[in-house]
């Protein structure tokens, strides 16, 4: 009698494991790198070819299944997800389909990596004109979120297309340019991929470069007035970087800055276009994980960023070279913490100002841990309808360390609407790839067409084929 009962103990528990199992299986948890948001989708679907993609999005809209269009899931804000949908997974959609040397132009499937685009023309002596410093992103998904990076003559990614093929809710593809669905085109990039697919992507290339570093410390409050005279005043001058300090001791006051002038012997350029690697791993990444957990880490973080600075000093380096930067070293896993980044834009000439209202918001929030600024430049443009440089603007890119649990996140959320609420009184604005911690009115004050830009949504995708945990809050 007890064997009997063993055997249907076992029995019970057995069928119990093989149906949570299945139900995993059928209701895949996803989430982004930011792990804030796990999500219960009802699938995850990856296509290789534009059949494959094109019978998932059909299959969905006859079940009416909502879709979520997923590259590396680097946005953290829910843009690659939503509740009870489908993942398409566009990584496998990576193909380089034509390259045009003589008028540096290439076409790539959406779901290649800027990696992948680098490996393949720097043989031919060719560069990307605008892509983030880290290569490690999908095309689709940089133009769903109109990157930008450290070239300072070419800005916004839109300026670099000139053409994309989307298919549509309803199956059908589209070619998207300037001249042809000019509507789509301007809230396709910097949509999120609410618009449909991004299938493939003509892009204009420039020539690769070789290129000279020249660094320099400096005090904020000197910073506008040498970007304007030295680097946007000097022609040779074509990538520009900088980070100000967030350690206690020179806390959001000294600053360095790295400038890409164009060396005078081109001809040097073969010897220095291999594509690096990641080599040295270890050291960066152990300074960075000091700075996480106390401020004598931040202090020494900050001294080995300026050393490391002062000794690239009149280094040579490809274009290329400059656009595929180190991130191995950022890579962080802890079971109760997670890495966060905000990225605000100020107009140029307002930034002296803004750091002093930016310092006196953060100097008594003991509990925000903030690691890292990063600062780049990006030009006036509006021609995406999403456009967060409404003005010649410093992009200031922040990397902040955070729990995962649920007070860490209000406080977080507190922390990042006082921040916004500053970068508004300065007639800037912030990037939308991020965690939901803006609210709406702040969402509306800094991007004054996002009214236009949903009733597009309901135009071109009416039955809301195409969604995400960011449209899910934000829409009316």
């Amino acid at each position: 009698m007890k064997r009997f009962f063993f055997i249907i103990l076992y029995a019970i528990l057995f069928g119990l494991s093989l149906q949570a199992f299945h139900f995993k299986l059928d209701h895949p948890i996803a989430e982004d790198i930011s792990r804030l948001m796990p999500v219960k989708m009802k699938a995850i679907k990856a296509g290789d070819s534009e059949e494959a993609i094109k019978k998932v999005v059909l299959e969905a809209a006859k079940n009416d299944d909502p879709i979520s269009i997923a590259g590396m899931q680097h946005s953290q804000g829910g843009q690659t997800l939503y509740p009870k949908g489908i993942l398409l997974d566009m990584k496998q959609y990576d193909k380089i389909l034509d390259l045009d040397v003589k008028e540096k132009r290439i076409t790539v499937q959406s779901g290649a990596t800027w990696a992948d685009l680098q490996g393949y023309i720097n043989p031919y002596g060719l560069a990307l004109k605008v892509s983030q410093s880290q290569n490690i992103f999908t095309i689709g998904g940089s133009l769903s979120v109109n990157v930008h990076g450290r070239d300072i003559r070419h800005h916004a990614l839109i300026e670099t297309v000139e053409s994309f093929r989307l298919l549509n809710a309803k199956g059908q593809i589209l070619t998207v340019s300037r001249k042809e669905n000019p509507e789509l085109f301007s809230s396709v990039i910097g949509g999120y991929g609410l618009f449909g697919v991004i299938l493939d992507v003509t892009l204009h290339l420039t020539d690769d470069e070789l290129y000279k570093i020249k660094t320099k410390s400096l005090h904020y409050d000197e910073y506008t007035s040498y970007f304007k005279s030295d680097v946007l005043q000097n022609d040779d001058v074509k990538m520009h970087l900088a980070r100000i300090s967030v350690a206690p001791g020179s806390y959001l006051d000294e600053m360095y800055v790295t400038d890409y002038y164009r060396a005078d012997d081109q001809a040097q350029l073969s010897n220095y276009n291999t594509l690096k690697r990641e080599t040295i791993v270890a050291v960066p990444k152990f300074f960075l994980g000091l700075s996480r957990y106390n401020d004598w880490g931040k202090n020494r973080f900050w001294e080995t960023q300026e050393t490391y600075t002062a000794n690239i000093d009149g280094n040579l380096v490809s274009r290329n070279n400059v656009m595929r930067s180190d991130s191995a070293f950022m890579d962080y896993s802890n079971p109760s913490k997670t890495e966060v980044l905000q990225e605000y834009f100020v107009p140029i000439d307002q930034f002296a100002d803004y750091i002093d209202d930016l310092r006196k918001t953060l100097l008594d929030e003991k509990d925000f841990n903030l690691l890292n600024i990063t600062i780049r430049y990006v030009e006036h443009n509006d021609e995406s309808l999403m456009s967060y440089a409404k003005d010649d603007m410093f992009a200031l890119v922040m990397l902040i360390n955070q729990g995962i649990d649920n007070e860490s996140k209000e406080n977080t959320e507190r922390v990042i609407r006082d921040m916004i609420n500053v970068t508004l009184d300065h007639n800037g604005s912030y990037y939308l790839p991020y965690y939901g911690y803006p609210t709406k009115t702040q969402l509306f004050e800094a991007y004054p067409r996002t009214e236009e830009f949903f009733q597009l949504k309901k135009k071109y995708d009416p039955d809301n084929r195409f969604m995400n945990l960011f449209y899910e809050e934000y829409h009316p």
